[in-house]
């Protein structure tokens, strides 16, 4: 796993880097009220009990296309996402596109998650 990066520290090798995750299963949703970001958590299979990784669209202009069609399609599916985060009943088909980022080692999400590596930003759209 390695050292935690510095905070102030540029990306660089993997971070550089886009990641497309085709078949992936959302599993928690929530809005982090600290930063406004979407934390989501995915694995790769619908298996409640399967390690996760987390992904995160931010909060900004880039991305308000792409949340608001997020929101919606959970929506739809009577998911509402709020800043109390919300472990799915049923895991929801996703499709992810986004670059990596190895936040530091602390505890956040769930106990699922495996990893200090993100995707973030990125784009989550339901299948």
């Amino acid at each position: 796993m390695g050292a935690d990066p510095a905070s102030d520290a540029p990306r660089q090798g993997r971070e550089l880097l886009i990641f497309h995750i085709a078949n992936a299963f959302l599993q928690l949703v929530w809005l982090n009220p600290g930063d406004c970001d979407l934390h989501l958590e995915i694995s790769d299979s619908p298996d409640k009990n399967a390690q996760r990784i987390i992904v995160e669209t931010p909060h900004n202009n880039s991305y308000c296309g792409q949340r608001r069609a997020l929101a919606q399609a959970l929506t739809a599916r009577g998911i509402t996402i709020s800043n109390t985060g919300l472990e799915l009943a049923t895991p929801v088909a996703v499709d992810v596109v986004g670059m990596a980022f190895q936040d530091f080692n602390h505890s956040r999400g769930s106990p699922k998650v495996a990893t200090p590596w993100e995707l973030h930003p990125a784009v989550v759209t339901v299948k």
